[in-house]
This record gives structure tokens, sequence and C-alpha cells, in this order.
């Protein structure tokens, strides 16, 4: 990979050359190591490296951006001259802007030397694990990758970032087969840092694989009813990230529409309900440390046991609202755990459903959601009967939170979000 500094000082040249007096930049090396594997077989092991180049230009309350994968001179020539005519080109917006200036930070991250003849016996081990303690899955495809990246950013106020990170990641497509049934396909996945675990013991792959094996017959859900919905802990993680996004987030801020656009300090959730985005959490592999807006990241609670305590705005939404900016960008997710084990929250559900997965279009602006529960299950009277089939929910994203009845002991850890169980009550499930 080649010397970013060098790269870095040589755009510093081009954007002065080139008049710009205002502006932010990053240039990145990486480098993919893949491995492929079809019906067991190994099919590919590859190395891929890349470069890539982005600079955002600021020039009479305009903005002009550019972006592209060639780090040559000729090529951040064309950056430059690119976002310079987009800024001379767009409306003036004086809430455009970037982050004063911080001292030079390098960060290093996660495994920067990897062992991959380790990384691929795990592999086999997953493999054979799984072929030896469920023999109804069968594995379609297993990704293996390293990656290793280093970044370099600097804007006109004097700030210089520069990170480097590394980490092996796994993932698997599956569907389970009786020998007259088949399941459709679902997928697992997982990060790491080391390989001091099994690969299988990581995240809920193991769930995972539970699940589709019971999965192979699935029932019809007879009516419509309100019911209990333990969410497992993949699907909660797009529930909050589309709450944040309903309710929070720039758009529906700075438009107005947010349901929840004066409820800071108040009550918004239900009091087991805590949500921190923390990228300094021992659990995230490689959390953000510095902000694409140019600050020095930092843990942010956004709901604290049902209070809502920010907005997740960037520096721009702040400027634009006048409302307080959030030093975080990534979305290292925390759910808090609760008090009761996953089996204690099964075992007071009357009529309900497990839901795996969620397949729907974007909530409104209000948080009505509709879709289909992929991968999920039905309970009765605190037992799971079986999977299901054609079955919808329905609600709003805003009761969800407030309906919040359990919240597991238990988290899974994955390597970029550590989520619990979360049951909610109200929720309808819509079968024939």
């Amino acid at each position: 990979m080649s010397n970013l500094r060098e790269t870095a000082d040589l755009f510093d040249k081009i954007i002065k050359d080139t008049g710009i007096t205002k502006y932010k930049y990053t240039v990145t090396n990486s480098e993919k190591r893949e491995l492929n594997l079809e019906a067991g077989d190994f099919k590919l092991f590859r190395t891929v490296f890349s470069n890539s180049g982005s600079i955002k230009v600021f020039k009479d309350n305009k903005i002009g951006s550019a972006s592209g994968n060639d780090i040559s001179e000729e090529g951040l020539k064309g950056l430059a001259s690119d976002a310079l005519a987009a800024a001379e080109s767009s409306p003036e917006d004086p809430a455009h802007d970037i982050g004063p200036k911080v001292e030079p930070h390098v960060f290093k991250q996660g495994v920067l030397e990897p062992d991959i003849d380790k990384f691929i016996e795990r592999i086999k081990e997953l493999l054979a694990t799984i072929e030896k303690e469920y023999p109804l899955v069968k594995v379609f495809q297993a990704v293996g990758s390293y990656d290793r990246w280093n970044w370099f950013s600097r804007n006109s106020n004097g700030t210089e970032f520069e990170g480097y990170g590394g980490q092996y990641g796994v993932m698997i497509e599956v569907c389970a087969s009786d020998g007259e049934n088949t399941t459709g396909m679902d997928g697992a996945g997982v990060s790491m840092i080391n390989l001091d675990t099994p690969i299988i013991e990581l995240g809920d792959i193991r769930n995972h694989l539970a699940d589709i094996e019971k999965s192979i017959k699935p029932d019809t859900v007879e009516g419509k009813f309100d019911g209990t919905v333990i969410i497992t802990p993949a699907c909660a993680a797009d529930f909050i990230s589309m709450v944040i996004g309903n309710y929070i987030s720039d758009g529906v801020i700075i438009d107005g529409t947010s349901q929840w656009l004066d409820k800071v300090g108040e009550q918004v959730a239900s009091d087991k309900l805590t949500v921190r985005l923390d990228p300094f959490d021992e659990r995230i592999n490689i959390g953000e440390r510095a902000t694409s807006n140019g600050f020095l990241s930092e843990a942010v609670t956004l709901i604290d046991k049902g209070v809502l305590k920010t907005h997740f705005l960037s520096l721009y939404a702040a400027n634009k609202t006048g409302r307080p900016l959030v030093k975080n960008t990534g979305f290292d997710l925390i759910i808090e755990p609760g008090d009761k084990s996953y089996e204690e929250i099964l075992a007071g559900v009357k009529k309900g459903l497990i839901l795996g997965r969620f397949s729907g279009g974007s909530p409104g602006t209000n948080g009505e959601f509709s879709g289909v529960a992929k991968n999920s299950f039905l309970v009765e009277d605190g037992k799971i009967k079986n999977a299901v089939a054609e079955c919808m929910i329905s609600g709003n994203l805003g009761d969800v939170v407030k309906n919040i009845s359990a919240i597991s002991k238990e988290q899974i850890c994955d390597g970029g979000t550590v989520v619990p169980y979360i049951a909610v009550e109200g929720i309808v499930i819509s079968g024939k």
C-alpha cells in the first residue's frame, strides 16, 4: 500500500494550486484477502488492493464534493477540479461547515498482521461442526475475508487524522432440507479481531443454524391478533435503526416531521430501554475514532431508561436547526441488557411470535410499519410451536419502544453491535 502521508501532501498542493481555501478530504488504501467456499469446496482465494479519495470543497456558503478510486496525481487533480465545479454550481447554505482544528491523531485498531493459516483452519472447523451438529443444514456458500485499511484525513482548519485497522469476517448462506422439504436461504455473519474462539460460538450463528433446521415444515398462522413479539437481536438492531432514522436523524429534525422533535428530556420509550452508540466499548471490534465532519468521536447515549437524551445530528443539521451536535457518525450500537433471561421472557408469552427478520418497506414519517415476518416462530403458552409462513406484522415504531415488556440479560455481540432480545406487546400479527 502506498504512503498516504505523501499522497496527502501532494493533494494539499493540488488543492492550493486550484485556489480552494476551505476543504476537507480523505484518502484511503485497503487490502482484502478473500476466501470463498461453495458446497464445501474452496473455490477462490484472492487478494485485492484498492485506493479511494474523497473531497468536500466549501466556497461562498456553497459545497461541492467528489470521490473516486484514482489517487494518482492526475486523479487527485480531477477530484479537486470536480469538487470545485460542483461547489460553484450549488445553492448557498451557510449551515455547511467543517469542524474546528483538532491536534493530529493516529488510530490503530484490530489485527494488522493476520494469521491466514489459522483463519482457514477456523473456517474448516466451522463447516465441519455444522455438518456434524446440524445435519439438516446445507451450507450454500461461506465467505471468509481479512480486511486491512489505512486512511488519512485533513481539513483546512489544520485537523489531521490517520487510521489503521484490520479484522477478520465470516459470512455463511445456508438452507435446511430433510430430503422432501427445503427452506429458503438464510445468512449469518460475524467479524473478529482474534481467532481465539471457534467461529460457530460467535454472534448468533448457532441460533441461526438451529432455527433454520426447525423451519423445514412451517405452518400458516390463522387469523389476526395482537400479540407479544420477541425481537431477536439482529432484528432488534434493525428496528432501533429505524427508530433513529424516523425520529431523531438529520432529515426529520431539519424538516420538522419528527414525532420526537421537541421531546428531548422526555420519556419516549419504556424505562427498560437504553440505547448507546459507543465506539470505545471493548466488544466493538473497530469503533469509529473520528467523525466524517472532523471531530474526535465520542460515545453518546441516545435514550436513557426511556428518556430521549439527544437528537442524532451531524454538524450540518446542528448548524441548520440550532440544536446540539453529536460527535458520532458511526453506528456502534449498544442496547443495554434487561433483568430477565431469554427463557424467562419466552415462558411469559401467552401468544405471539419470535421475530427473526422483518421484510417491509420504510416506515412512514408517523412510524407506521407493515411487513412480512421472516425466520419466525409462533409462541403459545410460553412454548415455541412451529415456524410460520405467510405471516405479517404491523404497528408503529413509537409504540414498539413504548410497549417493551422485557429485555433479556443475554446480549449478542457480532463485532459491530451488542444487542439483547426485546419483547414488545401489542404488535398486530396477521395470518391467513
